[in-house]
């Protein structure tokens, strides 16, 4: 496990939308989750480097607030995570780059946001979503001043058979099903107390997010025969509700997640 992207988590989900905390909250909730707290606090220094997240004095006590860069990811994330149902409007979401090798790091950080916000490649240079938002897209091309390097537009539903063959060239759709497969497989037993619904809630809203680096989201249009993703998110939604009421009582806030 990595202390700073359990620290992501945290953030989107028990911190949102003030996205601020006292570092001794941090320590607590971290220390619950299995790390010490000299790793805490090097996976919090190593976040104010690369300007993640922002220190704040406040008396003696020590905060950190989210960068406005990192609200936005936040933002995108629990987007994703917690949508659920909206119908498909038959659109594919389409963005072409050519990108210079002399701005490959921006192309490689590019790259891989585009995959937070749902899209995957067929081919290289080309990246699709069937329900991305196309102002999150726009949004990012500018972040990184791709303008002169882009293209991003929608295109009509193709027909059922090329559909399925780009999303399975685009997604990697055999790893999400084998990780919806072990979820669903899982012994859900009743939490005895806050702290264990807390880590509990907590592992499973971490793997849900590293989830959606591998499926978008598909609509039921697009899905493979026997995918277990709308399975899986029901079981997710509904786990949900049950721990967060269990995890409740460990924030003085009284905010856990999101209604």
């Amino acid at each position: 496990m990595r202390a700073r992207s359990y620290l992501f988590t945290l953030y989107m989900e028990y911190l949102y939308p003030e996205n601020r905390a006292w570092v001794g909250d941090l320590i607590r909730w971290m220390e619950l989750l299995g790390f010490s707290e000299p790793a805490v606090r090097a996976a919090v220094s190593r976040s104010v480097k690369r300007g993640w997240i922002i220190p704040e004095k406040e008396g003696r006590k020590a905060f950190y607030r989210l960068s406005p860069r990192v609200a936005w990811q936040v933002e995108r994330v629990r987007e994703r995570l917690y949508g659920y149902g909206a119908p498909w409007d038959g659109r594919w979401r389409i963005l072409i780059y050519a990108v210079p090798e002399t701005k490959r790091t921006v192309r490689d950080r590019f790259r891989n946001e585009l995959i937070l916000l749902g899209f995957g490649t067929p081919a290289p240079g080309v990246w699709v979503s069937p329900n991305a938002s196309l102002e999150a897209a726009r949004d990012l091309v500018g972040f990184y001043g791709l303008q002169n390097y882009v293209e991003l537009f929608q295109a009509e539903r193709f027909s059922n058979t090329p559909a399925l063959k780009l999303i399975e060239k685009a997604f990697n759709l055999e790893a999400a099903q084998a990780r919806y497969r072990a979820f669903l497989a899982q012994k859900q037993g009743q939490p005895q107390n806050a702290e264990e619904a807390f880590v509990r809630l907590t592992h499973m809203i971490h793997q849900a997010r590293k989830n959606l680096f591998l499926d978008p989201g598909l609509p039921p249009e697009l899905t493979p025969p026997g995918f277990l993703g709308a399975r899986a998110k029901e079981q997710f939604l509904q786990l949900y509700h049950q721990l967060s009421k269990k995890a409740k009582p460990l924030f003085s806030s009284g905010v856990v997640a999101a209604d």
